[in-house]
């Protein structure tokens, strides 16, 4: 498996993981509302550069 595909999973994983974890805490009062809408930004913008590239079809990149 080619070292930008790695990279590109890791990073879209991370990203998911922004967007879905925060609200959790939040719910849990472990971070404030604004430190829960930074983080789902930058996952929001994370995810969205890495996964259409994964999203590719049949070729590899």
């Amino acid at each position: 498996m080619p070292v930008i595909k790695i990279i590109l999973k890791t990073g879209s994983i991370l990203g998911l993981g922004l967007v879905v974890l925060p609200v959790f805490f939040v719910l849990a009062d472990m971070i404030s509302a604004d430190v829960n809408k930074h983080l789902m930004l930058i996952g929001t913008v994370l995810w969205f550069s890495t996964a259409p590239f994964l999203e590719k079809g049949p070729k590899d990149i």
